[in-house]
């Protein structure tokens, strides 16, 4: 699986948390909190979607290491 199909899967993911955000506009440098205004409730809901579609569990105590979506895909990429 190339870093290409992870940011892709990501971004499905981050869709079904929040349909409001314009997922093509989305650099790896944004980070997912501040600047798309995600919830603790929405990081838990992607980090699942992420675990759906790809078999990748991110811990709690990782959550502060998937912060921008070049951070998810580098982890995902890492573990897949």
């Amino acid at each position: 699986m190339t870093s290409e199909d992870i940011r892709s899967t990501l971004l499905t993911c981050l869709s079904d948390v929040a349909p409001e955000v314009d997922t093509e506009a989305l650099e790896d440098d944004t980070d997912l909190r501040d600047e798309l205004d995600l919830d603790s409730m929405d990081i838990l809901r992607w980090v699942q979607g992420i675990h759906k579609a790809l078999g990748v569990e991110i811990p709690e105590e990782d959550y502060g290491k998937v912060v921008t979506l070049g951070d998810a895909i580098d982890y995902v990429s890492a573990r897949v």
